[in-house]
């Protein structure tokens, strides 16, 4: 089994949590309806139909405090 990894960055506010190892392909993202979920969180599916992931926006109102503290910091990678 892969571990968790949850990866976060501040600036954009946005986590994203992998079931599988970072870099599998996504070949469908299937968006939650952002009324029923009062924000927006996209599943990330392989070719087998498998989940491989989770992005969710407004991380800081969608997860917990500790989940965020422990995930790694992307935040410089991705901002300009």
């Amino acid at each position: 089994m892969v571990p968790l990894k949850v990866t976060y960055d501040e600036v954009a506010n946005a986590a994203y949590i992998y079931f599988q190892q970072a870099g599998a392909k996504v070949a469908k993202m299937y968006p939650c309806d952002p009324i029923d979920v009062a924000g927006m969180i996209n599943l990330d599916f392989d070719a087998t139909g498998r989940l491989i992931g989770i992005e969710v926006l407004d991380a800081r109102a969608k997860l917990a405090p500790e989940l965020l503290a422990q995930a790694e910091d992307i935040t410089r990678r991705t901002s300009g």
